[in-house]
């Protein structure tokens, strides 16, 4: 199973930009995005790239998701 996590744009470096996910920053590559990225937008990544550019309340409601679903994991 593959999951794609919603990430914060910290910088942009022509096509990659540093992003953040509960205090872990890493590098993607934007690519595949198709569209400009500025800093603090929310994308979503997999394996690397930035695939679909998302609406702040739509990631924050994503992202709490994701902690209550691993909050409550054994």
């Amino acid at each position: 199973m593959c999951l794609a996590v919603p990430t914060q744009v910290r910088a942009v470096d022509g096509n990659v930009a540093t992003v953040a996910v509960q205090g872990v920053q890493t590098k993607v590559r934007l690519d595949a995005l198709g569209e400009g990225v500025a800093v603090g937008d929310y994308l979503l990544v997999h394996a690397g790239f930035a695939i679909r550019k998302l609406d702040p309340q739509d990631a924050q409601e994503t992202l709490a998701l994701l902690d209550e679903l691993f909050s409550s994991s054994p």
